[in-house]
């Protein structure tokens, strides 16, 4: 199950109290307090772990408390530390504070750490109280309570690129190809139900990983269907691969589904609207001719247009060379 968002509770140990105690050894008179310091609570720490991709451990799990520190104890004993909960979650999560909707930290890069509460200090015990005009502290300070605080977390995967188009544009297959991913393929729309993450090797020295994502419709940045969910995996690629039926099922026409899409990405977003784009027309090994070729380049002038086939992988390795050059531009 895929999971991109949450919102859960984090509560940071409490620390412990301070004891309250008094030497008490034979032929020792009026020993003199000895109360140990109560134990710090933990703190709640967020690491990105590169090997998970989704946030399903918070979809039934919404509150995570460190523990607490426990109380000092006497001969001047400290009490134990609470320890700190430590929460993997995937790489490029966002986290937010729910009841201030500022971000607090952008997950992107692997073992990256972030506190986002602090456990309270334990309390000191009467021993640090002794002074020359109070002998005999009866007192002892309380642990301070822990840091807590609502959350929402929000993964926007990390990818070097992303496969959009309309559903059945061949997507899926195309990762398949230029990949050992292996997302769902069938002849009915939408097979693609969470964005699916693919590694393309050139050779070895050269891969990159690239993003399948659910088939788009129009009106989806208001809603329709479901691309509006995981359009915003696509904001951190550095561009992406528009995938054009050259014979749609439906008897649509290529090039204005071609604009629906490039629509629905400028009004999700501007970031989106700017990326750098390779647009490729997929399913060449249907066409007896250049004839549909040929039309969708007239009516989309001033765009390069390459033709592949994802079932027979003709013009694979131009696309990849063509990807690798946009990511890595030779210098000038």
């Amino acid at each position: 199950m895929f999971v991109d968002e949450a919102e859960i509770l984090v509560k940071a140990g409490d620390g412990g109290k301070g004891c309250v105690s008094f030497r008490r050894e034979k032929f020792v008179p009026k020993g003199g307090p000895d109360g140990g310091d109560g134990g710090d609570g933990g703190s709640v720490i967020f690491l990105a772990d590169q090997s998970k991709d989704t946030l399903l451990d918070f979809a039934g799990k919404h509150h995570w408390k460190a523990r607490s520190g426990t109380m000092g104890l006497g001969k001047k004993m400290a009490g134990e530390d609470g320890g700190d909960l430590i929460i993997p979650v995937p790489c490029g999560t966002l986290i937010y504070d729910l009841e201030h909707g500022i971000l607090l930290a952008d997950m992107d890069e692997d073992k990256k750490q972030i506190t986002v509460v602090k456990g309270g200090k334990g309390g000191r015990g009467n021993t640090y109280f002794k002074g020359p005009t109070n002998q005999a502290p009866r007192f002892a300070e309380p642990g301070t309570l822990g840091q807590e605080r609502k959350l929402r977390l929000e993964l926007k995967l990390i990818a070097d690129i992303g496969l959009v188009g309309m559903p059945n544009a061949g997507k899926s297959t195309l990762l398949r190809a230029i990949s050992a991913a292996r997302p769902k393929v069938a002849d009915y729309p939408f097979t693609t139900l969470d964005p699916q993450l693919g590694i393309a090797e050139l050779d070895n020295e050269r891969r990159m990983v690239i993003a399948d994502i659910p088939g788009l419709i129009e009106g989806a940045h208001n809603g329709a269907g479901l691309g509006v969910d995981f359009l915003k995996h696509i904001e951190r690629t550095k561009a992406i691969v528009h995938l054009l039926d050259l014979f749609p099922t439906d008897g649509s026409d290529p090039a204005e589904n071609y604009r629906k899409i490039r629509k629905e990405l400028e009004a999700f977003s501007p970031l989106l609207g700017q990326k750098d784009e390779i647009i490729a027309a997929n399913k060449l090994d249907l066409a007896s001719d250049d004839a549909a070729l040929k039309k969708l380049r007239k009516k989309l002038p001033g765009r390069h247009i390459l033709p592949i086939s994802g079932v027979s992988h003709q013009g694979l390795n131009v696309l990849l060379e063509q990807i690798w050059s946009r990511l890595h531009p030779a210098p000038v």
